[in-house]
């Protein structure tokens, strides 16, 4: 095998002359060369459409810096739907192209954000800019998040002058859940998903455990979209990039006796349909001498901050901060969580081990419901739906279900996504990528990525 080609020592033992590859996270990667007389290093694009929330660029960046941190030792162009990207700290060698932004109402429909433009006109100017961007930074990888053809269809001039030039791979990212399987089905006949992975894509990364939401068998993917599927495990943010002085600066805005007398912290994400959670978190019942910070996110309106504000004034256990880059920095403080179940935070709930209620959004989808379901059925995490959501709700919560200790979990999550992430890169880079064969997913245990065959 030539020293550009990927390498994975199975073992697994062969039979028949192949092993099907079991993701360990200790696959060994032999970083190809995109120019072997220049030395030029990997270049990977990834692209978020971002309409709502900040969880797809955040994924993205996260993604980028374990590319650039492997052995890949990746550049990164980070191309991104909202001006707010700029905020977040890019890994070593990346950098950030953020597009004129969309937004999403409740209902799932797209307008400009601050542009005085027409919707259609919006996209063809972003469609333009990704495309200039991708033709001059060159990617050996384009790693698209979410949305096969981008948001309004901004990805397809895109994906055709890329596949047709035959030099950038491409791959479709997906989260563990992207909606309920009768709502993904006609959105996805409606938008001619299945032929644009048939076309563009050479593989689909799920950043989900298999276990915990088998998207091929939820959604019903026909046999040659799901040989292209490979789920990764779910993505630990822990590994993100923290400076080491941060803490200082985050806390001197916050009473210097919150840690002594401990809170729970509420989120709602990105914050542009958060009000609602964060007024009932305002109005509860806090735990005796304990402390409640809210923090809003960047895109709750103006006239709702303002109402929120009015809410808590006066009363000194309560703040409120509006976006914080590295939310992992309050949130591995406090106590227990109240949030919204976006993809992101529920993980970061997750990994640090948090008491946690999860308040998830149902509309434009219901994502959020079911990935609060299946993690509470395990015992993860407390839910309630978005109608139950009272004053009172959360205050019986933060006195009595919140003090219990969290049961364990029986079947732990596959986090491992990060680690396997680098050589499923580099396979698909490599011009003898792997063959993948869908084999039947196991029952239980932390072997829920789905394994492919190495021909």
């Amino acid at each position: 095998m030539a020293e550009s080609s990927f390498v994975i020592r199975s073992e697994i033992a062969a039979t028949r002359g192949f092993a099907p590859h079991r993701a360990t996270g200790k696959e060994e990667v032999m970083h190809p060369k995109a120019d072997h007389q220049s030395g030029r290093s990997v270049r990977i694009a990834l692209y978020s459409h971002d309409t709502m929330g900040l969880g797809h660029i955040r994924r993205n960046l996260l993604i980028a810096q374990a590319l650039a941190d492997s052995s890949l030792q990746a550049s990164t162009l980070i191309i991104a739907g909202v001006h707010e990207a700029g905020a977040f700290l890019m890994p070593r060698g990346g950098d950030c192209l953020t597009l004129p932004a969309y937004r999403k109402d409740r209902n799932g429909d797209y307008a400009p954000r601050s542009l005085p433009m027409e919707t259609a006109a919006l996209a063809t100017l972003r469609s333009q800019v990704i495309g200039a961007a991708l033709k001059n930074f060159a990617p050996d990888l384009f790693i698209v998040d979410n949305v096969p053809r981008g948001a309004l269809q901004e990805l397809t001039p895109v994906l055709d002058r890329v596949k047709g030039q035959g030099k950038t791979r491409c791959v479709l990212g997906l989260r563990d859940i992207l909606d309920a399987p009768e709502r993904v089905q006609k959105q996805w006949r409606l938008q001619d998903n299945e032929a644009a992975i048939r076309d563009y894509y050479d593989a689909v990364w799920i950043y989900g455990d298999r276990n915990v939401y088998d998207a091929i068998e939820e959604y019903a993917f026909p046999p040659d979209l799901a040989a292209k599927i490979t789920f990764t495990g779910y993505l630990d943010p822990t590994t993100r990039l923290i400076p080491g002085d941060a803490d200082a600066d985050l806390f001197a805005q916050l009473p210097k006796d919150l840690a002594q007398k401990g809170f729970t912290l509420c989120m709602i994400g990105g914050g542009q349909d958060g009000l609602a959670v964060t007024q009932a978190f305002a109005q509860a019942e806090l735990p005796a001498d304990e402390y409640g910070v809210i923090v809003t996110g960047p895109f709750l309106p103006p006239p709702q901050k303002q109402r929120l504000l009015d809410r808590v004034a006066g009363n000194p256990r309560l703040k409120v901060l509006e976006f914080l880059p590295e939310p992992m920095r309050l949130m591995r403080q406090a106590r227990r969580v109240i949030a919204m179940g976006g993809y992101n935070t529920v993980q970061e709930i997750l990994c640090l081990g948090k008491r946690a209620l999860i308040v998830p959004r149902d509309r434009p989808r219901l994502e959020q419901t079911i990935r609060a379901q299946r993690l509470r059925a395990r015992g993860l995490l407390d839910f309630i739906a978005f109608h139950q959501l009272s004053p009172r709700t959360l205050s019986a919560w933060l006195h009595h279900a919140a003090t219990a200790p969290l049961p364990p979990s029986r079947q732990p999550l596959d986090r491992d996504g990060l680690k396997r992430l680098p050589a499923l890169a580099a396979a698909v880079i490599d011009s003898r990528a792997p063959v993948r064969q869908t084999i039947p997913a196991p029952s239980s245990g932390l072997e829920g990525g789905l394994r492919y065959v190495i021909a």
